[in-house]
């Protein structure tokens, strides 16, 4: 298990980041998870994922991510380089 806190720093359509956050998620074979305040909802679920984002992911805010699986160190980055709008 890997774990990261990540400042989020995404730019775009606040309606698509969802869709494009479980995109990325899914390519990977690991469990991903994304912690916000008492919040922690599956990476890759479309429908924790908007949740999520209703209940206050935005820009500037501290989110914990975590990663289990054979690659989870990839998945990890790649959801990171999402999350800060460096992808």
């Amino acid at each position: 298990m890997t774990s990261r806190n990540v400042t989020v720093n995404m730019s775009g359509d606040v309606e698509a980041r969802p869709a494009h956050l479980v995109q990325v998620a899914s390519r990977y074979e690991s469990s991903i998870y994304i912690e916000c305040d008492d919040k922690k909802v599956n990476a890759k679920s479309i429908i924790g994922m908007m949740g999520l984002v209703s209940m206050g992911l935005v820009k500037g805010c501290s989110v914990l991510v975590t990663a289990t699986g054979s690659d989870e160190e990839v998945a990890l980055d790649n959801v990171e380089k999402f999350l800060t709008g460096t992808v």
